[in-house]
């Protein structure tokens, strides 16, 4: 009976221990005197360093003898919310484990304005699916009204997309393409003997390859180059950059 006694006592015990030092968020507020939000907003954004080294989750635990820094220029104004624009390989099952700090593009303009924070990789929307067989342009956004006007705008939004079909081009009714026979009207051209260019809605782009088919040809690759105003570019493939602060789909 002791015996069992003394069991259960030491893993009760065992379970009430507290996690060792206290979360950054609250370390900060003593530093700062500031509240528990503005605490976690100022590591959220970037800002606190524990012995040297950048935290960027609140909850992190921080003990009595480690040195907790806050940057001296830190702010609260860059916390709005940001859209990636990932060039999206062909059969990318989750796109989502290509936006991370290491895949972000070295030649992003807007890399002089954000710091790539752990934060932008959360809460994202996927605002416009690629199919399986798709490449290219890929839109990942926390902005709600960016996400509204992609989702609600996606029957009018101009996609443009290059297809490298295999088949006779030459003997293809491209005609029948534009009508919108499987297809919403759409614009389409002969690039060469291999690739043509389709313009046309958002919803319509899961389509392109059984419009190719109606007309005897094969889709092989779809890459969308263009959102609305918003282009691929040079982007590499696999790698994301921000989209800037002017530009507009």
């Amino acid at each position: 009976m002791k015996m069992g006694m003394s069991i259960k006592q030491a893993t009760s015990g065992a379970g009430s221990q507290e996690p060792e030092g206290q979360r950054l968020s609250k370390r900060v507020m003593q530093q700062m005197g500031c509240s528990r939000s503005v605490a976690e907003q100022y590591i959220e954004g970037g800002w606190v360093a524990i012995d040297g080294r950048i935290e960027e989750e609140p909850g992190a635990r921080v003990l009595d003898t480690q040195q907790v820094n806050v940057s001296g220029d830190a702010h609260l104004l860059d916390l709005s919310p940001v859209t990636l624009l990932l060039n999206q390989p062909a059969q990318c099952r989750d796109p989502f484990k290509l936006l991370q700090a290491p895949t972000h593009s070295a030649t992003d303009a807007q890399s002089r304005h954000i710091r790539v924070l752990q934060r932008h990789f959360k809460r994202l929307l996927d605002c416009a699916p690629l199919p399986l067989l798709a490449s290219g342009l890929a839109v990942f956004t926390q902005d709600r009204n960016i996400a509204r006007r992609l989702h609600e705008d996606a029957a009018t939004l101009e996609h443009e997309c290059i297809v490298e079909v295999s088949g006779n081009i030459d003997l293809a009714d491209l005609a029948s393409l534009r009508h919108g026979d499987v297809l919403p009207p759409a614009k389409v051209s002969r690039q060469n003997e291999t690739h043509l260019r389709f313009a046309l809605p958002g919803t319509a782009v899961p389509a392109i390859a059984a419009q190719c088919a109606s007309v005897g040809l094969k889709a092989v690759n779809i890459r969308r180059i263009r959102i609305g105003r918003v282009p691929l570019s040079k982007l590499a493939e696999g790698e994301w950059r921000y989209l800037a602060r002017g530009e507009r789909f």
